[in-house]
């Protein structure tokens, strides 16, 4: 599930988190805790919505390719990237519904406004 989909449409400073969206959120924020795999949703977020081999993520890595394969796996699992095999490699891109609801609960601008008025 993506967190927030179709639920948490307002920043989390314009209203509180209902529970079923913080567990969603808290799964996905503990995905992204790891810096290597908050590094591996860059490289694949960078790629403006087009896909990337693994075979072009490996390089930029001291750990192994299985190693490599396990992030990516929790961050499929948090529904942050997809992946479709092909032949032997496995091409990754980024699920923008994910990153989207990520920023609008991260949206402090309500705060700024607030604070200004």
């Amino acid at each position: 599930m993506i967190p927030g989909e179709g639920c948490c449409d307002a920043p989390m400073v314009a209203e509180p988190v209902s529970e079923p969206d913080a567990v969603a959120f808290a799964r996905t924020f503990k995905a992204l805790s790891d810096p290597v795999r908050l590094r591996l949703l860059s490289m694949i977020a960078a790629r403006a919505g087009a896909e990337v081999c693994v075979c072009d993520l490996l390089d930029a890595f001291t750990q192994t390719a299985p190693t490599i394969s396990l992030h990516l796996k929790v961050l499929r699992d948090a529904c942050l990237i997809t992946g479709e095999r092909r032949a032997s490699w496995v091409y990754y891109r980024v699920v923008p519904s994910a990153l989207a609801a990520l920023s609008r609960l991260l949206d402090a601008s309500a705060m700024t406004a607030t604070a200004d008025a």
